[in-house]
């Protein structure tokens, strides 16, 4: 929405439509439309609202327009809703379907199987970072519109939890909100939660949990990675953890704004997968994140993805391994489908 796409385009067109821009530096580089996911054989996804709006919000001089701060949780609401109303005309159009439940789940994914480019995208609804959410209670409003998935916090502090780039506990409110989501079957999206803040809250939480987004701390350092600790632990509350392309998270060193694509490539985003199955001691962990969602683009991305359709070869990589037909099948679609049909409500 911010950046103005018309997510029903074909990827090169919404490129062609952006040719001159400065304003992001991923601007000509998109690498997911509506298209683009059918042709790369996506059938369900995770979508998700984003707006911050933490204790100390960063709209400073030079804010940009595709800022994702706001003033206060109640803006960020607003701005929350809005995002949700694009998703709601996306299925009025029919060109998704809101995943609610099992039902759905199932209804949405033996269409696709059968009619894979006429079917409509199936999208689970999530939070990053839940400032949207401007009281505890109001977990229950959110839930009716569809909320299946959140994490506390994304980059910096937001009112429930510090996320990256920051270190500290969960608040008050973000303790009774996590009460809230175990009441209502919310499942907890640990991704981008400091230490701290993700110790705390498996600690308090008691429902179903997933990493997102999440590459590994051992292959490349910093805060936004999982530690082998933490992976063991979410291996032991039976989340799947999705292995994210944003190239810095894949490349020990990756300087923002200097180093070049080029200098990594899918078999790296293998490298973390494979990590996560060798702790796990099996296949049924690790998953595609790919956080491709648009706030960055092929400028950031491994030198041989340059749209999202691009994600299969790394079917042949994995194979390449020794990993088998099965356990590509899992880590592609198959532990993600299995989370959801048992903890989506029935």
């Amino acid at each position: 929405m911010s950046f103005g796409r018309d997510l029903t385009l074909e990827v090169e067109e919404v490129r062609r439509r952006e040719q001159g821009m400065t304003d992001e530096p991923s601007r000509g580089h998109n690498t997911v439309t509506l298209p683009e996911l059918r042709a790369a054989g996506v059938s369900v996804c995770v979508v998700t609202l984003l707006a911050r709006a933490g204790p100390q919000p960063k709209r400073q001089p030079g804010y940009k327009r595709t800022d994702l701060d706001h003033a206060s949780p109640p803006i960020a609401y607003a701005a929350a809703y809005a995002q949700l109303a694009y998703y709601r005309l996306l299925e009025e159009q029919g060109h998704t379907a809101l995943i609610r439940n099992r039902h759905a789940l199932e209804m949405v994914w033996k269409l696709a199987q059968r009619e894979r480019q006429g079917a409509p995208l199936g999208v689970i609804l999530s939070m990053e970072g839940t400032d949207p959410i401007v009281t505890p209670d109001q977990a229950e409003q959110w839930w009716e519109l569809g909320l299946r998935a959140a994490g506390l916090a994304h980059y910096g502090r937001s009112q429930h939890a510090f996320g990256t780039g920051v270190s500290g506990p969960l608040s008050k409110a973000g303790i009774e909100l996590l009460k809230q989501f175990e009441r209502l079957g919310i499942v907890l999206d640990v991704t981008h939660l400091c230490d701290r803040s993700m110790r705390e809250a498996l600690e308090t939480f008691g429902g179903p949990v997933l990493a997102s987004h999440h590459n590994c701390r051992a292959l490349v350092p910093g805060d936004r990675q999982l530690t082998d600790d933490q992976i063991r632990q979410l291996v032991a509350r039976g989340a799947v953890i999705g292995a994210a392309l944003d190239a810095w998270m894949l490349y020990p060193g990756w300087v923002r704004g200097q180093t070049k694509p080029q200098v990594v490539g899918l078999d790296a985003l293998a490298d973390h997968i494979d990590h996560v199955c060798q702790l796990a001691g099996n296949a049924a962990h690790a998953g595609i994140g790919s956080d491709l969602d648009g706030g960055f683009g092929n400028e950031q991305t491994p030198r041989d993805l340059k749209s999202y359709r691009d994600l299969q070869k790394l079917g042949d990589i994995l194979a390449a391994r020794g990993y088998t037909d099965g356990d590509i099948d899992l880590v592609f679609h198959g532990n993600w489908l299995r989370f959801f049909r048992e903890h989506l409500p029935a």
